[in-house]
This record gives C-alpha cells, structure tokens and sequence, in this order.
C-alpha cells in the first residue's frame, strides 16, 4: 500500500496565528525543536465533528510546555478556536487533531532562551489504531528492553517530544518480531505502559493499574477509570510487577488512539477479552460518539470547546488567514 506523506497532502493547518495551505507549514532545519527535542504536543480525537476533551489536552500543552521552560503564546481559548478551525475548515467528522509547539531557529546551542516558541496544528482523518480485528481478539504485545525513565531523570510530567525516542525504538522492534505493540517498563522493573498508551489489568473482577509516576496520565486512562467506577469496579492504582501476568485474565490498553483496546497476548502470557474490558470498550464508544445519557451516568464531563476567534490571545501573524 503507497504510503500518503504528511507533508504533501491536501486541506489546512493553523500556524501561528492563521490557516495557511498544508504544504506551507513548514519549520526551518535548523530550528531547536528538531535538534535538542524541546517540543510539545497533543494527541486529540475528533467524533461527529466535535473533539473529545478538548480543553484538558489543551491545558496539558500548556503545561508540558512549562515543565520545558517555555510559554506558549496563546490562550487556553485561542488554542481550542485553533483546533476547532482546523476541523471545520476541512469538514472532518471523524479524525485526528495534533497541536504541537517548539522552539525556533533563532539560536542553536543547548542554552536557546531568546528562541520563539511556534505553535501549530494540523488535524486528518483517523478511523482506528489497530485494525478491527486485532481490536476484536486483543493486540500482541512485545516486552521492550528500553524502560521510562525516572521523574528525577526526565520531565515525565510532560508530554514531550524527546521522550518518545524510546517509544519509537521499542515499537519498531516489536514491530519487526511480528507483535503489534511493545510492553513497557519503568526504571524499577516496574510494569508502566505500552509505547503510547496505559496499560490496565483484570484480576479477578478487579482492575488494576500503575501508579502514573514516571509516565502520563493519560486522559483516556482517567476518563476509562471514572467509567469503570461508575459500572460499580474496583480500581486501584498501585505498582505491578511483571510477574503478575500469570495471575491475570484480562488485559486492556487505554489512549487517545488506541481508546480500549484488548491485549490478547504479552510474550508468554495469553489473554482473552472478558466482560470487563468489554464492558468498558462499549462505555467508552457510547460515551465518545456524544450519548449525553452515557456521559451523565459516568461522571465524566467533556468540557464544552471553545468556539472564540482565533484572535483572543491578541497576537498578530503576518500569515494570511486561508478560508
């Protein structure tokens, strides 16, 4: 199958300030965010033509770019006008919206404090992560020999660029030995997540999970917790070792991609979908696809996307706006 570039398609992206064609957004190679990783980002799922928690990604980009030592130069509201914009302009119901911010070119060491701190976001269509077979008999999961590194030995508040080398890595190799994804450890040998996603365990009708110390708590994962909560599970957060796989009998990912997916196979360990995880997956699905009975019921509220211009922060662009 032909591979669609990302920087040669069709459609809009917002870039500093303003809706430019999509092959126009581009960064200088010599910009700082390519050379020394400091890059922010957002993952964001569109259903109906509405983004899924909008503003808790939004304020979560802000505050990566904080835990880097950097501001980004719009508002809480410009950012989800942004990213709304960018859905509407292209008419897309169902797709993905990634916002992204980093520092410019204008110094090249280490030390980059004068660097302008860009910020774009470009949005396309996005059906699934993993194709709706593996979905339906649980993914194949590959222990990585790379681990999340400590809190005192990264910033793993935020969702940063860099930290996603080790993602990449270990998915490759998974990848390469014919799993679908790669498992995860922390720096303790601890089990903490998949390469772009938190990782959950049915123990005896009971769901487990790591405590998000050194890795993201995810939105999804937070979201999913409240779900399962209120169909009346157990959930506790707690460090799991990896030998705990043989005690289990359902294992789910959770994640702006992935949403709930079940994993059907870590290494050794064999696992079959049972009526938690698929309890959840159809919570989930009922609650994303706007079912306002579904949400009530789970205690989780999506905050409403802001509809101001794109204009609110009050910065100008010499960019000119395309409709």
């Amino acid at each position: 199958m032909a591979i669609l570039p990302f920087d040669d398609r069709d459609g809009v992206i917002w870039f500093d300030g303003a809706l430019v064609p999509w092959r126009d957004a581009r960064m200088h190679v010599l910009s700082h965010g390519l050379h020394y990783a400091s890059c922010v980002f957002e993952g964001e799922r569109v259903y109906g033509g509405t983004i899924f928690q909008l503003r808790q990604h939004t304020e979560r980009l802000i505050n990566s770019g904080k835990v880097l030592g950097f501001s980004i130069p719009y508002s809480a509201d410009a950012i989800d006008a942004a990213c709304n914009a960018v859905v509407a302009a292209q008419g897309l119901k169902d797709a993905y919206v990634r916002p992204v911010a980093w520092r410019g070119s204008e110094m090249m060491a280490v030390s980059a404090q004068q660097t302008r701190i860009h910020l774009a976001v470009a949005a396309w269509e996005w059906p699934s992560y993993f194709n709706p077979e593996a979905r339906l008999k649980g993914i194949r999961l590959k222990l990585s020999k790379w681990r999340r590194p400590a809190p005192d030995t990264a910033p793993t508040t935020a969702k940063a660029a860099g930290l996603y080398m080790i993602c990449t890595l270990s998915k490759h190799e998974a990848e390469a030995a014919g799993y679908h994804d790669a498992l995860m450890l922390d720096y303790r040998g601890l089990i903490a997540e998949a390469t772009g996603a938190n990782i959950f365990l049915v123990q005896d009708g009971k769901i487990h999970t790591p405590v998000p110390d050194c890795f993201l708590d995810g939105i999804t994962r937070q979201t999913v917790i409240g779900l399962a909560r209120a169909r009346g599970f157990e959930v506790i957060e707690r460090q799991i070792r990896l030998d705990e796989l043989g005690r289990t009998q359902e294992v789910f990912l959770t994640g702006t991609a992935a949403e709930v997916t079940p994993v059907g196979e870590i290494d050794d360990h064999r696992f079959t979908p049972g009526a938690v995880t698929k309890a959840l997956i159809e919570d989930y699905d009922t609650l994303v696809r706007g079912k306002t009975a579904a949400a009530s019921a789970s205690g989780v509220a999506e905050r409403s996307p802001s509809r101001s211009a794109i204009s609110s922060s009050g910065k100008s662009s010499a960019r000119s706006s395309v409709a």
